[in-house]
């Protein structure tokens, strides 16, 4: 008001021009003599405090009021957040009061135990912590709430990177459904805030398509087309892949385009005893595990395996095939071929290996077939030169069936490169497919294009062309829906059982004699390397030192215990799951469980010392923990003959299980050098390097390649790193995320409700 006005004008001794010009400015639509006073009085270096001085002396209380501090003030709020089950859940709210300030943190309506912290940490997040949070701010007589804030945990295995950037961990499926069924799409995506989902149909928003689940019931024609989701966050926006929503047909088969299962084994071998190692099998087999996973094949992926442990690997494989199936084999790591078949060469294969050290592909391709499936995709990222020791003639009679897809990384008696660095690694073959394996194509159309994306890759040009070879005669995708058949109850028996290949020992707290508790986790890399970590929970407040550390391996695992208890995953050659896993614990990588012939049994050790102990030297405590076996330790690949898999999976002349002995073969090695320019997709991790080197190997050596510093199955493959965010998996339909039924006016009416009832 202009009273106001003049007593500050005549407090803080402005002018009378200075006055007047403020006054005016209630002339104006948006004008404001108190805001144009409070501004020059600003400029003048006139503070708060001068300004409640001027208040008081003037005995304004009305302005006075509107100045002093509230006795309760919340300053950070609770964020929503959208994450991984497993992961860790930290919600914050910090307010600041004229007396103490109390925090309770409350779920819904229900108040949290023992959450009398301004940080809520529940670690690790389950699926049932998903819902809404508050938390009642006390200072004093005052109370505020804070804002809602939604929690949504999504239960996905993945191995992915999450930094807190908006991340699809779940695409939508195509479905074909008759008139009368129930549509349900589903996408799911973390990050933090939450994200935002948006349905379209043929690029047409959804009204009121705005949860991660599109539901709709008693569908009609009228719902039939294209699907996707748009996910946004305040900075960030992404589409989930498109998917066809058709009408379902019968055939005498069964309904078309569709899998009663689908089910896939990934092997990579690079830590040959004999050969060249390779590096870039790991990456190739760890990013499509993610990807097939998200087209809800139940995956195995495994490194390095001896011979016998790849047989009985497929063994397990070709018990989950039947009728309607659809199997995928990818295999990465030495190889060859003659007369046609494919041999894939297990770690411990001999220096020169034959036919007799490993397993032909075709032999596995024939059994498959006798399992009727309903697709059978062998993805080989393999060295296809002839192997000039090997003279034999695999006698594989193959059915005439059209439903068989092989992709070969490599044309006939040609090489395979990887894309080498001084970090990750990725295979030519993979670094493309990677890109199109989500597509919601035929198969032999995605592998066309897989294709094409390789031939306008300048760096290997004329020295590498993606092979497809097909008896498809309909529409076969990997985006086809699961439809499982009647009378399958055996199948379903050995998919529980591959499933377990999967399961990870729950987190467990310890707790010791002298007042610490240890948290102990774990994490699956593959399917056969699980990683430990140890955290400390709480600790004596006169114990000065405290640590935890895990010891007394299995000597069947082959432990090094150097590279055991590091302060940095990376340290224990954790690289893929590095930034997923929790921080400041001691990390253990554990490889090849498959070798594991007896429960996990090992100890855990806590060291302390005590400021009161004069001598400094630590107290050690132990604790001997049993998981059971681990992933895939509970197929027990290990066993050298198991249901005469070797005669099973290997129809030669030669018995598999008693390999000739060999001389080692002549070995060369070339080395190409290729400027940045030619790669320039490569995210190296030490910028230091910017060249890439492609090794190319020349004839004469075992399998017919030659010794390179970078070889995939006597292939080069030359080096550039793996490409960062693009992880991601999906769930089986046991493995689907929590949808939150209610929204936020919702849990506010029922939330105050609640506490009128209380207060009733």
């Amino acid at each position: 008001s202009s009273a106001v006005v003049d007593d500050l004008c005549a407090a803080s001794s402005c002018s009378s021009d200075d006055m007047e010009m403020c006054s005016l400015k209630v002339l104006e639509l948006e004008g404001s003599p108190s805001l144009m006073l409070l501004r020059l009085m600003g400029e003048r270096g006139c503070t708060a405090g001068h300004l409640m001085d001027y208040l008081k002396t003037l005995g304004n209380s009305e302005a006075l009021q509107c100045l002093k501090p509230p006795a309760l003030q919340i300053l950070i709020q609770p964020q929503p957040v959208a994450l991984l089950c497993g992961h860790n859940l930290r919600l914050s709210c910090h307010a600041v009061g004229k007396s103490p300030v109390q925090y309770q943190w409350f779920k819904s309506k229900e108040e949290i135990p023992n959450s009398f912290s301004p940080d809520l940490v529940i670690s690790p997040v389950q699926l049932k912590d998903a819902g809404f949070y508050i938390c009642r701010v006390n200072s004093g007589d005052a109370f505020e709430f804070s804002q809602w804030a939604q929690v949504d945990v999504l239960n996905v295995a993945t191995y992915q990177s999450l930094d807190g950037r908006l991340k699809l961990v779940i695409q939508p499926q195509p479905q074909r459904l008759h008139v009368g069924e129930t549509l349900q799409l589903e996408c799911g995506a973390v990050g933090r805030p939450i994200p935002r989902f948006q349905w379209h149909k043929n690029g047409v928003p959804i009204p009121d398509g705005t949860k991660r689940k599109l539901l709709i019931p008693h569908v009609t024609q009228d719902h039939h087309g294209r699907y996707r989701c748009e996910i946004s966050s305040s900075t960030e926006r992404m589409w989930s892949s498109e998917v066809d929503i058709s009408e379902a047909m019968e055939c005498s088969e069964g309904r078309v385009g569709s899998a009663t299962d689908k089910v896939a084994l990934l092997i990579g071998n690079l830590s040959y005893q004999n050969h060249p190692q390779l590096k870039a099998p790991m990456v190739d087999v760890y990013e499509l595990t993610n990807l097939l996973r998200q087209l809800n094949f139940k995956v195995v992926s495994l490194l390095d395996l001896t011979e016998s442990e790849m047989r009985n690997a497929v063994d397990e494989f070709l018990l989950l095939l039947h009728k309607g199936v659809y199997g995928l084999l990818y295999y990465a790591g030495h190889g060859y071929e003659n007369y046609g078949n494919s041999f894939m060469v297990p770690v411990d294969a001999p220096n020169p290996y034959h036919s007799a050290n490993c397993l032909c592909v075709q032999s596995i391709l024939q059994l498959m077939q006798e399992k009727e499936t309903g697709l059978n995709i062998f993805l080989l990222d393999m060295c296809r030169k002839r192997n000039i020791h090997d003279d034999s003639t695999p006698n594989v009679v193959l059915r005439v069936t059209a439903n068989i897809v092989f992709g070969y990384a490599t044309c006939q008696d040609a090489e395979a490169f990887e894309l080498s660095s001084t970090g990750f690694t990725n295979g030519v073959f993979v670094k493309f497919l990677k890109k199109r394996l989500l597509d919601n194509e035929k198969i032999t159309v995605v592998l066309d294009r897989v294709a094409e994306d390789m031939g306008q890759f300048d760096a290997t040009k004329g020295k590498q062309a993606l092979e497809i070879r097909s008896s498809l005669s309909e529409r076969r995708a990997l985006t086809d829906p699961i439809l499982p058949s009647d009378g399958a109850n055996l199948a379903h028996v050995h998919s529980r059982q591959w499933a377990k290949a999967h399961d990870l020992p729950e987190s467990m707290c310890l707790d010791f004699d002298c007042g610490a508790q240890i948290k102990l986790g774990f994490a699956a890399e593959f399917s056969n390397v699980l990683v430990i970590y140890t955290h400390i929970v709480k600790k004596p407040e006169d114990m000065s030192f405290c640590q935890a550390h895990v010891t007394d391996f299995s000597q069947d695992l082959d432990v090094d215990p150097k590279e055991m208890n590091r302060e940095t995953p990376e340290e224990t050659g954790i690289y893929l799951l590095s930034s997923s896993l929790p921080q400041h614990c001691l990390y253990t990588r554990i490889s090849s469980l498959q070798k594991l012939r007896e429960e996990l049994v090992f100890t855990v050790c806590l060291q302390g010392t005590f400021a009161a102990m004069d001598d400094g030297h630590p107290i050690h405590w132990t604790r001997s923990v049993n998981i059971g076996k681990p992933l895939i330790a509970r197929l027990d690949l290990h066993r050298a003959v198991r249901r005469n898999s070797c005669l099973q999976t290997c129809l030669i002349p030669h018995s598999p299980c008693h390999s000739p002995c060999h001389s080692p073969g002549p070995e060369h090695r070339l080395h190409l050098h290729l400027g940045s320019q030619q790669a320039p997709d490569c995210n190296r991790l030490s910028p230091q390097h910017p060249y890439a080197d492609i090794c190319e190997s020349l004839p004469g050596a075992a399998g017919g390649c030659g010794d390179s510093y970078y070889e995939n199955a006597g292939q080069c493959r030359y080096g550039a790193p793996l490409e960062s965010g693009r992880f991601s998996s999906s769930p089986d339909r046991h493995s689907i995320p929590i949808e939150a039924g209610d929204d936020i006016n919702e849990v506010q009416t029922v939330f105050i409700n609640s506490l009128q009832l209380q207060q009733q």
